[in-house]
């Protein structure tokens, strides 16, 4: 597996991290301390930041998961990549996007530079 691939896998963990201990130890195996992640809802830093809007994100969305679409590309220390947010129940996928990640020399992501390609009610 690619370093690439290894933290796209570890962001989507944090993304559908169930509970709060679990969603804690996502975030710090996927982020360096100081990541930062910003899209057109959000603009936070820091695993507690990164948490707050990931809870946040399920609180709003209860029963749904976020879904890898298409295949990453990457070079050096970016990737990207394009997802949805999919029913568990139905498969219905309200919200979709793709987010650019920087990693870190460890290969965690020290930032996420996110956009909403659909959005329930936009």
């Amino acid at each position: 597996m690619t370093v690439h691939q290894d933290a796209v896998d570890r962001y989507f963990a944090a993304w559908n991290a169930a509970g709060p201990k679990e969603l804690e130890k996502a975030v710090a195996a996927a982020f360096t301390e100081d990541a930062t992640y910003t899209d057109p809802l959000a603009d936070v830093r820091g695993h507690d930041g990164l948490a707050a809007a990931i809870s946040g994100a399920q609180g709003q969305f209860p029963g749904f998961g976020f879904v890898l679409t298409g295949t990453p590309d990457a070079h050096h220390r970016l990737v990207r990549f394009t997802w949805d947010l999919v029913s568990r129940a139905d498969g219905s996928a309200p919200a979709a996007g793709f987010d650019v990640i920087t990693l870190a020399e460890d290969g965690r992501i020290s930032s996420v530079s996110g956009f909403l390609d659909r959005l329930p009610g936009a």
